[in-house]
């Protein structure tokens, strides 16, 4: 999301497409594979399962309250970067690494999948489904910060305000890892 609202504030709306399409086949590879993975474990072992769990949740936790700690400042400054031409296939593969590579992606999918899938029932479509889903709000989700982007800078620019964001949030995520662990 932080990489849809900078290339929304740098470069547009128009031009940041490239990078979404090429995130939402990282998060499909992403989401996909830990709940592959999930789904293995939930099978074979559910005692493992039961602690990955709570492991997840205490993981959740933690982001929430490093989100209320932060010091509320934007991590990049922005300048006329919006004059940098820079090619659809370097932005689609920007995207790509960036969702391959992000271990709180990672992370976040394999705590927050579980909870949606039915040992009793086939992983296969409940899997196609979760992704669809997932991707539906995601792709939602980097159009709504793309076009925010260029209207919210100096909204984020002031410290108190990205620090109220960064506490709803960090709230929000604790608590997930509440949920997450006890249900």
């Amino acid at each position: 999301m932080t990489l849809s609202l900078t290339m929304g504030l740098t470069i547009g709306l128009r031009r940041t497409f490239w990078m979404m399409w090429g995130e939402l086949v990282g998060v499909a590879i992403v989401a996909i594979s830990a709940a592959v993975g999930i789904a293995a474990l939930m099978l074979e072992f559910p005692q493992v399962f039961t602690a990955f769990k709570w492991v997840g949740g205490l993981y959740l936790g933690w982001l929430g309250i490093q989100m209320w700690r932060s010091r509320g400042k934007m991590a990049i400054r922005l300048d006329d970067a919006g004059t940098q031409k820079v090619s659809r296939r370097a932005l689609a593969l920007q995207g790509f690494i960036t969702a391959i590579s992000n271990p709180k992606g990672w992370a976040f999918f394999a705590t927050l999948l579980p909870p949606f899938l039915d040992a009793e029932k086939a992983m296969e479509p409940q899997i196609a489904s979760l992704v669809v889903i997932l991707l539906s709000v995601e792709f939602l989700c980097l159009i709504l910060y793309a076009s925010g982007g260029r209207s919210m800078r100096h909204f984020l620019e002031k410290s108190g305000n990205v620090r109220m964001m960064n506490r709803i949030a960090g709230t929000l995520m604790i608590g997930v890892g509440f949920w997450l662990a006890l249900g």
